[in-house]
């Protein structure tokens, strides 16, 4: 299981995109390079903003951190995310 913490505040709205079924968000997730870090995490997720803005240099925002945890340590850090969720008075802005 993949457990995965992103900043929402960080998320470039004009690269979302209208489908059949909602608003999506593209995503990729990197591998440290050092290895894992401090925290256990073992890579990154950087927000994809599609080819044309790629070649012209921009480089996605990099919105937050994952690791690979066991399924009794993911269900032990779900209220605690969700609890700084509902506390962040900024995410009314979003369409999601």
């Amino acid at each position: 299981m993949i457990a995965i913490n992103i900043d929402v505040k960080k998320i470039d709205k004009a690269a979302l995109f209208i489908g059949k079924k909602g608003t999506y968000l593209n995503m990729t997730l990197m591998e440290n390079r050092e290895g894992v870090d401090q925290y256990g995490n073992e890579g990154f997720i950087v927000q994809d903003i599609g080819m044309a803005r790629r070649q012209a240099g921009e480089r996605g925002a990099i919105l937050g951190n994952w690791k690979t945890v066991k399924p009794a340590q993911a269900q032990a850090q779900v209220p605690v995310q969700a609890t700084q969720v509902q506390a962040d008075e900024d995410l009314d802005d979003i369409p999601f």
